[in-house]
């Protein structure tokens, strides 16, 4: 996969997406080629197999989208543990932290339907779903 464009998802738009819940329409806005943690990918991974879905299918399915499963690294652990210090972070899980430490360094917007995120400085544009 090439991906790693302009927008990061995080596990709550990409599952929007999937299951053409609200705010699925702005998710297919900003998809192709967008990027996604490995972290946030194992999420939606996990609600997969919880509800039965053929991972096979969601993988080929996200392939031809071109998101691009970026690696959870050293420096973007180090970058998400950073998030937890700044205001209104302590919120977020480490998931949510992935999202916005891979967005950060890829200089792309993180795309979330989570609102706790619009309240939060963590220095990445974020843009919400619904």
């Amino acid at each position: 996969m090439t991906g790693g464009g302009a927008f990061t998802l995080d596990a709550s738009a990409l599952l929007a997406l999937l299951h053409d819940e609200p705010g699925a329409e702005v998710v297919r806005q900003v998809v192709v080629g967008a990027s996604v943690s490995s972290l946030n990918w194992s999420e939606v991974v996990q609600k997969a197999l919880d509800q039965r879905i053929d991972t096979g299918r969601l993988r080929a399915y996200t392939e031809r989208l071109d998101i691009a499963v970026f690696p959870f690294d050293e420096a973007d652990a180090e970058a998400a543990a950073r998030l937890w210090l700044r205001s209104g972070a302590q919120s977020l899980s480490l998931a949510d932290r992935a999202c916005l430490a891979l967005a950060r360094r890829l200089g792309a917007v993180a795309v979330t339907a989570d609102h706790a995120w619009s309240n939060a400085d963590t220095g990445v544009e974020v843009r919400l779903i619904r």
